[in-house]
């Protein structure tokens, strides 16, 4: 494939990557509020109580892509507070302290929060509607 060709697929991979990532970090989040999946439920006025509520509000704003860049930049912060916060003291490598989805969440969201939501999210849909009609 040529380079053009790949960067045809760019604004759909950024869409799924964004998806993907929602999708993925709600189930995080419904742990902690719910005590879905087993878990028992987290203090709401608690470290995890508060990541609950930032997993699957700002999940659902990533899986929506509403507001991708600022979102994505909080759930980037709120990863590395958990690395350092629950990993980084078993140990500095995340194969060793579990860290790894910590890791790859805050630099996926950070990368998000540069690039925006792409072509499939909430964010494009109101820049059309706001866009001046040629």
């Amino acid at each position: 494939m040529t380079s053009d060709a790949w960067a045809r697929w760019q604004p759909i991979t950024l869409s799924l990557l964004r998806i993907v990532a929602g999708l993925l970090y709600i189930p995080h989040g419904a742990q902690k509020l719910f005590g879905a999946f087993g878990d028992q439920p987290a203090e709401l006025l608690s470290l995890m109580g508060l990541a609950g509520v930032l997993e699957v509000f700002g999940g659902l704003m990533i899986l929506a892509g509403w507001y991708t860049r600022p979102v994505a930049f909080i759930l980037s912060g709120q990863m590395a507070v958990a690395y350092w916060l629950r990993h980084a003291p078993d140990g500095f490598w995340p194969i060793l302290n579990g860290g790894e989805l910590a890791a790859f969440y805050c630099f996926a969201y950070l990368f998000l929060s540069a690039a925006g939501g792409g072509n499939w999210s909430v964010d494009a849909w109101r820049r059309k509607r706001q866009a001046p009609a040629a």
